[in-house]
C-alpha cells in the first residue's frame, strides 16, 4: 500500500485564474489523443456529450495522455451524478459539466464529484483512480483534488450566471456558443451581436466572481478577441476539426 500526490495541478491553475488553452478530443482514439498531447496543449478535452467515446474507449486515452503535458479533462454527456461517478473512478480529475442553468444545478455538479459529507459520491474501495485501493490516503485528499467548470449554454443560465459563480467547488464557467447562441435565436450564428454581447456579460460576471472563464473558439480571430476580453480557458480546435481540414487540403491541393 503507498501513498500518493493527489495534487491537481490543473485546479490550482483554474484558482488562479491563468491562460490555458485547450484542444477537444472527439475521435475516440487512442493514438490520435496521444497526438494532441505530444502537441503541447495545456488540457484536452474528451468529449462524451458529442462523440462516440465511452468509458471504454476513455480509458485507453487517459493512459495515452499519462506522460504528456496535457492535463486531460472530461465532459460528460450530462449533469447526472451516476454519469460522474463512472468517471470519477476510472480516473479523472478534471470535469467540465454541460448545460448548467442555476444555482442547484451547480451544487449537484459539485457534490457529486465529493464524497459525503461535502458530497454523495458514491464510495468503492477498489478502482482505477485509487489504483485499485492501493493509495491508503485516496478519501483524504481527493475531494480537494476535483476541478469543476459547469457551461453556460442557454438564456437562462447567462440570467443566472452570478448565482452559479458563486458556489463553492465550480472552478470556472465555460461558454458553449452554439448552444447559446441557438437558446438567443440565431442558431448557427454565434457571431451575431447579440450572442457576442452575451458572451462578454458571461466573461464579465465570471471574473467578478473571481473564477475562470472560457469558451470553445476554433477560429483563431474569435479565440484571440475572447482572450482579449478576459477569457482565460479556451479551447481552440479539435481532433475532427484538425484532421477533417487536413484532409481537404491535402486532397484539394492536386485537383
Amino acid at each position: 500500500m503507498t501513498e500518493a500526490s493527489l495534487q491537481n495541478p490543473l485546479r490550482q491553475q483554474l484558482q488562479t485564474r491563468q491562460r490555458l488553452i485547450g484542444c477537444w478530443s472527439a475521435l475516440a482514439n487512442p493514438i490520435s489523443t496521444e497526438i494532441l498531447g505530444l502537441a503541447g496543449f495545456d488540457w484536452i478535452l474528451l468529449d462524451v456529450e458529442h462523440s462516440t467515446n465511452d468509458y471504454s474507449d476513455l480509458i485507453p486515452q487517459l493512459m495515452a495522455l499519462k506522460n504528456s503535458p496535457s492535463t486531460p479533462i472530461v465532459r460528460p454527456q450530462a449533469n447526472r451524478p451516476e454519469i460522474i461517478k463512472k468517471l470519477l473512478d476510472i480516473g479523472f480529475y478534471n470535469f467540465l459539466i454541460p448545460y448548467v442553468e442555476d444555482a442547484e444545478q451547480a451544487q449537484l455538479a459539485v457534490s457529486a464529484t465529493r464524497y459525503p459529507p461535502l458530497g454523495i459520491r458514491g464510495v468503492s474501495v477498489a478502482h482505477r483512480s485509487n489504483q485499485f485501493g492501493t493509495i491508503t490516503d485516496y478519501f483524504e485528499k481527493i475531494n480537494d483534488s476535483i476541478s469543476v467548470i459547469v457551461q453556460i449554454e442557454s438564456q437562462k443560465g447567462v440570467d443566472n450566471v452570478q448565482e452559479i459563480a458563486a458556489i463553492e467547488g465550480v472552478d470556472g464557467i465555460f461558454i458553449g456558443p452554439a448552444d447559446l447562441s441557438a437558446s438567443l435565436g440565431h442558431l448557427g450564428n454565434p457571431g451575431h451581436p447579440d450572442v457576442q454581447k452575451t458572451i462578454r456579460y458571461v466573461f464579465d460576471q465570471t471574473a467578478k466572481a473571481g473564477k475562470t472563464c472560457g469558451i470553445l473558439a476554433p477560429n483563431r480571430e474569435d479565440a484571440l478577441r475572447y482572450l482579449e476580453w478576459g477569457a482565460n480557458f479556451v479551447g481552440v480546435g479539435s481532433d475532427l476539426g484538425l484532421f477533417k481540414s487536413a484532409c481537404f487540403t491535402l486532397a484539394q491541393s492536386y485537383k
